[in-house]
């Protein structure tokens, strides 16, 4: 079975968001281990300068680095990422296993976005949509569109 794992920073507020994410990290059971790494994000000025923000970015992007697990396909979620539809993200994710990584690893930096270094680490720059999207909400699209790829994969009637 291939693992899936989500590195993210900070954890979710609402109880509305953790409840979706909940039922969504349930579902992907029947089809995948699925890992979600919460990381505590570097703490900021009310006004923060470039320079504390691209500290912050540096540090953080050290930690997330440090989580991937060996023999992963790695997604930086990035705005500066190419959109896939669903259907390229289910043959996307069959082809991690059919290429012998075992793990596909998708990354949601903070409000900020992602250092450089871990945006080269990644296999693919991935962006949700060109609109703007609350933070808080990018884990629970990420995880609905996950276990609609598992569906469309399985032949599942959830993408229809």
């Amino acid at each position: 079975m291939i693992s899936v794992t989500i590195i993210c920073e900070g954890k979710l507020k609402e109880k509305y968001l953790r409840d979706a994410c909940d039922e969504y990290s349930k579902r992907l059971g029947a089809f995948c281990k699925l890992n979600i790494v919460e990381l505590a994000p570097k703490r900021l000025s009310d006004n923060p300068t470039q320079g504390e923000i691209e500290n912050a970015l540096t540090s953080e992007g050290k930690e997330i680095l440090s989580k991937i697990p060996q023999n992963s396909y790695v997604y930086a979620m990035c705005i500066e990422g190419k959109q896939m539809p669903s259907e390229r993200l289910a043959k996307a994710i069959d082809n991690c296993a059919v290429t012998g990584k075992s793990n596909v690893v998708f990354i949601i930096g903070g409000s900020f976005g992602l250092s450089d270094e871990v945006k080269k680490a990644a296999d693919y720059k991935l962006s949700m949509s060109e609109m703007t999207f609350p933070h808080q909400l990018a884990r629970v699209m990420l995880l609905e569109q996950i276990y609609r790829a598992f569906q469309i994969s399985s032949g599942g009637k959830y993408h229809k």
